[in-house]
């Protein structure tokens, strides 16, 4: 059999099927987990979500209060064509070019902490759901614990044990851990 004209998903599908129906046969234990809907549930994703939200809502607010105190520059200058003079028009062009500088490199600056912090949070809950998924296989004595990033097509809900792991995870963030 040649697996050429078919891409490296679809190989490792039919591959992993293959492996799967000779472990049945022999009365291996297979799991499915999926890990987006783990990242998704799990209380420990939403505990992180939600510090991360509290974490940048400061920057967030001031962000906000200086568009805002942009937006008042602009109206001012606005209403005021034909009777501010020269000099304060000026002078309030200039401090809206600072303040529009100043935001967009704070804003640049938010988003860049912002993706970093989701970052780190999201490498240390991976970490934590593939720990937590070899535990549960060892615990329950399975001998295939395989993720929708292995290839998987399709596994019926017999063989999927995400709802378990999370009941796990919810069970564990409950005591504390």
């Amino acid at each position: 059999m040649s697996f050429k004209g078919i891409g490296w998903r679809t190989a490792s599908a039919i591959l992993l099927l293959t492996v799967s129906f000779a472990a049945q046969a022999q009365g291996i234990k297979v799991g499915v987990v999926s890990f987006g809907k783990l990242l998704d549930e799990a209380p420990q994703a939403v505990s992180s979500q939600r510090l991360l939200q509290e974490e940048f809502a400061q920057r967030q607010r001031d962000l906000r209060a200086r568009e805002e105190e942009l937006k008042g520059i602009a109206q001012r200058l606005s209403e005021g064509e034909g009777f501010m003079g020269e000099e304060e028009r000026r002078n309030l062009e200039r401090e809206a070019r600072d303040i529009q500088r100043e935001l967009d490199r704070n804003k640049s600056e938010f988003a860049e902490d912002v993706s970093l912090r989701r970052n780190e949070e999201l490498g240390r809950l991976q970490r934590m759901l593939v720990t937590e998924v070899q535990t549960f296989a060892q615990t329950e004595s399975y001998d295939v614990i395989v993720s929708e990033a292995a290839g998987v097509v399709y596994a019926s809900s017999a063989v999927d044990i995400t709802e378990r792991i999370l009941e796990s995870l919810r069970a564990k963030s409950s005591a504390g851990n």
